[in-house]
């Protein structure tokens, strides 16, 4: 891969999104795009064609596995919904075992500032808010960070498209993008989109220092409401430690009528 220097630029508004949208958007009259101009188109319909779900309800069932191969599970489920001209919102709340029930994890993603994030921890009984510079941490002791959990704003990055290769059956896009905010735990990002329906295949994680830090892959994808694509099983593996993090989605519901306010501090504190 090609050299990178490591100098993330301050967000940009999202009406200067906008324009850059607009103007790639516009005929090119043979004028052959550049590798970062190709990096973000694929980005942004990647993004819109998870737009209009409106909301969303599902269970999931995470394992963890240790470098033996040793492992412990997880159940919990998860709600989402979607902000106009915004982020998600996203609540997690933990069911299974008892040491973590009740555990309740809550994210505004934003478009162009950090995530908020907090943790309601049941045996405190307090809300505890994640900083954007401890967003690289671990969540709940699994391979995740919880910079990972929020969702992916195009704006949050820049782009480089790098090729197309095979993945399976399919052509996927790899490309090249990097987090724009000083905080992030990685130093750039590798992603392979299939070429068709622009569903994001593998993800791979570089740290700080540049090496390869962990991998994640999406498989069994299902479509929902005849438009919308979701991976059942996303698995991360830490090529450092070893161990890995299984997370099995199941019984997804779309359009439950979720509101705004069932994502609030409070709202936090009475999840079960």
């Amino acid at each position: 891969m090609m050299p990178f220097v490591l100098a993330p630029p301050r967000f940009v508004s999202h009406g200067a999104f906008l324009a850059v949208l607009a103007l790639l958007a516009m005929p090119s009259g043979g004028y052959a795009a550049t590798a970062e101009e190709t990096g973000l188109k694929i980005a942004v319909e990647a993004r819109e064609r998870q737009k209009g779900y409106g909301d969303l309800t599902a269970d999931l069932k995470m394992i963890l596995r240790n470098k033996s191969g040793a492992k412990s599970e997880r159940e919990l489920s998860i709600k989402t919904i979607e902000v106009k001209g915004d982020g998600d919102r996203t609540l997690f709340v933990f069911d299974r075992p008892r040491d973590v029930k009740g555990t309740a994890f809550l994210i505004y993603s934003h478009t162009d500032s950090p995530d908020e994030q907090w943790l309601y921890l049941p045996a405190l009984k307090r809300v505890k808010r994640i900083s954007s510079s401890n967003q690289s941490g671990s969540f709940m002791g699994s391979e995740f960070s919880y910079e990972d959990l929020g969702t992916i704003e195009v704006e949050k990055f820049t782009y480089r498209y790098l090729e197309d290769e095979p993945c399976g059956n399919l052509t996927c896009t790899v490309s090249e993008r990097i987090p724009r905010t000083k905080n992030s735990g990685y130093s750039r990002q590798l992603t392979w989109y299939d070429a068709k329906e622009f569903r994001l295949m593998k993800v791979e994680y570089f740290d700080r220092k540049n090496d390869l830090l962990k991998t994640l892959v999406l498989e069994d994808y299902n479509k929902y409401l005849g438009n919308f694509w979701r991976a059942s099983t996303l698995t991360m593996t830490n090529h450092l430690t070893g161990k890995s993090t299984v997370l099995e989605w199941s019984d997804y519901d779309f359009r439950t009528g979720l509101k705004q306010s069932d994502f609030t501090r409070t709202a936090l504190k009475r999840a079960r």
